[in-house]
């Protein structure tokens, strides 16, 4: 009974994804937005998760440099995410059918000296990055903008007809997944044969997978994988991040991140902040392009 609820899911899913592809693409924005405004109405439960979250952050944001959002209210800003969720959502399904190439040929790639430096090193590449702006764009365009194959680190779906369906669309963007589950021995077997993996490292992690430092004003627990791969292999660390602007979608990359802490607890730690605050700047500068709608800051009541 199992194998047929699974069967339908992914036949459900199949079809909803095919049919949003065959929306023009002239359409497909607002047509995203209906749908991200959609959500939002659904989803009434995240959409109090980002508004709380947002609510709690929001005057630390408004102090920071990079801060220029002019929407006032943690509402009018979650409103927005779901925008972004929509949109982003619409251009999945068409790249997942074969009907994303104009998106991805209109990406601006921005620092890409640095992405050559890291490849010149010849150790392999980390592209550590968050839930910002279309992250699985981003994720799909990679091998197309950087001429190289990319192995992405995911949880593995209860639905194994699921995630054969996301592999086999994944490979036409020759993308690779590395399940949760033995991650660390082959993100190294990708890293000694010069290959890339990509991170999201900005949702919260147990205590034994992290650290707790400062996020956004507020104690959070953060991976301390980049750390380990970084110490162990000497593979370069390359933040990247995508967003929206002016119709378009920007690939941002920064300098490689150099993590210089002592070989004890407080140096890991102080390397986990390090990371950390490349996202933090991401979500300042650009707040309605960040995944708000999961609990950052689990497991840290009453710290």
């Amino acid at each position: 009974m199992k194998k047929i609820v699974w069967m339908l899911q992914v036949a459900v899913l199949y079809c909803f994804t095919w049919m949003v592809a065959l929306v023009p693409e002239g359409l497909s924005q607002r047509f995203g937005v209906g749908v991200g405004l959609l959500m939002r109405r659904v989803l009434a439960s995240r959409r109090r998760i980002a508004e709380e979250n947002i609510s709690r952050v929001l005057e630390h944001m408004r102090v920071q440099p990079e801060w220029t959002c002019t929407i006032p209210t943690a509402e009018g800003i979650a409103r927005e995410v779901f925008c972004n969720l929509g949109r982003s959502l619409v251009e999945t399904c068409r790249l997942y059918h074969g009907k994303g190439d104009g998106l991805i040929d209109r990406i601006e790639v921005r620092g890409m000296e640095h992405y050559n430096a890291a490849r010149a090193l010849g150790k392999g590449i980390i592209f550590l990055t968050g839930h910002c702006g279309n992250w699985e764009l981003m994720a799909l365009a990679y091998a197309r903008l950087f001429k190289a194959p990319l192995s992405v680190v995911a949880r593995r779906q209860n639905n194994p007809y699921l995630n054969t369906m996301v592999e086999r669309m994944r490979m036409h963007y020759d993308n690779t997944v590395i399940y949760k589950d033995n991650a660390l021995r082959n993100m190294i077997a990708v890293i000694r044969k010069n290959g890339t993996i990509g991170l999201l490292v900005d949702q919260t992690v147990f205590p034994e997978e992290g650290y707790l430092i400062d996020f956004l004003g507020r104690p959070a627990w953060a991976s301390k994988a980049p750390v380990l791969l970084a110490r162990k292999t000497g593979v370069p660390i390359v933040p990247a991040f995508i967003h929206r602007e002016q119709g378009r979608h920007v690939i941002d990359i920064y300098p490689l991140l150099q993590f210089e802490g002592a070989a004890d607890e407080r140096g890991w730690q102080d390397d986990v902040k390090t990371y950390s605050r490349m996202i933090e700047k991401f979500i300042v500068a650009h707040p309605t392009q960040w995944y708000w709608v999961h609990r950052r800051w689990k497991r840290t009541e009453g710290l």
